[in-house]
Order: C-alpha cells, then structure tokens, then sequence
C-alpha cells in the first residue's frame, strides 16, 4: 500500500474547490482589489475549511521584507522577559506584524549567531536586549536597513533606538533609600556579572552612591546557573555566617532576594529591624510571600509596548522625527523589608 507524498496547498488548490479564478483567490487572501463580498467569504472560507496557508516567501521576493519582527532575547527562563515579549505582543496584534523570538543565554557569541539566522530571513525590523554586542553583531544591525531597537537599558550608545531604564541609576537610587533608613553595613549578592551588563551596571551605581557618603559594602557574592530560590537561601546564610554584623543585604534581582527571605524567616530574625533586604526587578509572582520585598521594577511591559511602537512608527514613515531614545523611570517598592524614617 503507498501512500502520495504530502504537498502544500496553492492557491489553485482553493480556486478549484471554489469555482474562482486564482488570481480573485490572490486578491481576496491580500486584501486588494474589487471583490464581491459574496466571493471573498467563499474564498476565505474554502481556504479556511481546507487549511490552506499563503506562500509569504514569494511575496517577500518581490518587497525584500517579511512581516515578522525578530525579538532576540537572553533567557526564557528568567520572568524579567517574558512580560517584555506580552508588552511587544500588545502592540503588534493590530499590525500585519508577528514577533519570532531568538534566545541567546547571554552568550555574545550565540547572539551573533541567532541574529545572523534571523537577518537572514529579511525582517522587518529588529528588537534585541541590551547595548553590548560583538563587533560582528553590531556590524549586521547597522547594515541591516532595518529599523533596530535596543530594549532593557539607556546606560550607553544604541545603534538606531533604544527604550529602557538607566540601571546605574536604579542602582544608585537604592543605595539611597538604604542609607537614607539608617543602615549602614551592607552586603551584596548577584549573579556574575561579565556578561551581565544590566546586572553589573546598577551594582556600579549602588556602590558609587555609597562610596559619596563613605559607605562600603562590606561582603559580596556572586552565583551562575541553579535555582534562584535555592542559591538565595544558601547565600544568605553563608554571607551571615562570614558577616554577622551585617544590617542590609541587596540582591541583584528578586528571586534570590525571595530566598534570602524566607532563609532569614526560618531563622527567626527580625526583618527589617535587624536586617533589611531589597531586590531588582518588581517580579508580581512574589508578591504571595508572607513578607512582601522591598524591590524597584524595572518598567518591563511599557519597554516592551514603547519598542514595538517605535518599530511601527518607522515603517510607517521612515523620514518622520522620531523618538529613539527612551528611558522610562522605575520606582522603589518598599515592601516589608525597607523600613523608612
């Protein structure tokens, strides 16, 4: 027994099980021309019931360009993400435009890689996390003609736009607000931070703020890799037990702030009395702890709304005065663990 191989559907496929020619099955799956309306529900609901799906490939031979925006991304894993692709998603379901997501692990050269595949299929238009690339990468967005948006972070020179948050600045405005609560004996923990610019940024931030008023952090811990709940408890502990007499401990970002937490809450100790804690990113999953963390946002869903806005704005009108950059004000979050005076 054989069986015929499997083929895609083309538009003569729809025009014989319609009665219509295959240039009015063309005009009403583009949306051009003069058709009846009695045609094109016919049309669209042959092609509908026969699951048929345009060949976009041919019509981008003729424009350069397809319809799809490449979003490029470092984690999927981490929840920062995520609400910065829902903000993006927003924006473009109105439009003709669908955004194709690339991950990269925070590896440069991984990212070289994933944006040469994706610039490869000619899209039309780029949005891509952080300002630090390989010289290649940057070469590929400057050549690209595209519009090119650079999301998460206003701390350095895009290479068209870019929409974010400066984190030096978050960094140094929650140094302040924790000397400003009186503590003074600071420790810090984060992830490591060579290819974590963002990360590294606000921890530049935090301790220049601290340096202006002659405080020191006075133990650090970096971590790569594992659970975030986990690595904030173990930290924790062993920061506290090398530094007892510590009275704040600042995390690079909520998950192992939440750890560090729940560690400290095992062990009976008064938060924020005795120790205070704080953490980065405004995560709403944690907002179900017995103790709600003192944390700043980082202004996720308006990135990525203000990117996908920009990307649409170009392609519209390319010779328009645009806005290209854009950085957005994130705000502290006192919670339960930063007393204020």
């Amino acid at each position: 027994m054989t069986t015929e191989p499997k083929r895609p559907l083309t538009l003569r496929d729809v025009s014989e099980a319609t009665g219509v020619s295959e240039m009015t099955v063309s005009r009403v799956l583009r949306n051009r021309g003069d058709v009846s309306e009695k045609t094109r529900i016919k049309v669209l609901t042959a092609a509908k019931e026969l699951g048929y799906v345009p060949n976009k490939i041919a019509g981008a031979l003729a424009s350069k360009r397809v319809n799809l925006v490449a979003v490029i991304i470092p984690s999927l894993s981490n929840m920062v993400f995520p609400e910065v692709l829902t903000g993006i998603n927003q924006v473009l379901e109105n439009t003709a435009l669908q955004p194709v997501v690339g991950v990269t692990d925070y590896q440069p050269e991984k990212e070289e890689k994933v944006l040469y595949e994706m610039l490869s299929w000619r899209p039309s238009g780029v949005i891509i996390a952080g300002l630090e690339h390989t010289e290649a990468a940057r070469a590929m967005l400057n050549a690209s003609g595209i519009p090119v948006v650079e999301v998460m972070d206003t701390d350095g020179k895009p290479v068209d736009s870019m929409v974010g948050i400066s984190h030096r600045r978050a960094g140094s405005e929650m140094a302040k607000a924790i000397l400003k609560a009186g503590y003074r004996h600071i420790g810090f923990m984060g992830t490591k931070m060579p290819l974590d610019h963002r990360a590294r940024k606000r921890f530049e931030g935090f301790t220049e703020a601290l340096a202006k008023e002659g405080v020191e952090i006075e133990d650090r811990a970096f971590y790569s890799g594992g659970s975030a709940l986990a690595k904030g408890r173990e930290m924790t502990q062993e920061m506290l037990e090398r530094s007892p007499d510590l009275d704040f401990l600042y995390y690079s970002n909520d998950m192992i702030g939440a750890g560090g937490l729940l560690y400290l809450m095992d062990q009976g100790i008064d938060v924020p009395g005795q120790i205070g804690l704080a953490g980065f990113n405004g995560v709403e999953l944690l907002q179900g702890l017995p103790r709600q963390l003192a944390t700043m946002d980082a202004c996720r869903l308006e990135i990525g709304r203000k990117a996908a806005e920009i990307i649409i704005s170009q392609l519209d009108d390319p010779d328009a005065v645009q806005e290209h950059h854009v950085t957005l004000t994130p705000t502290i979050t006192y919670g339960d663990t930063l007393k204020r005076r």
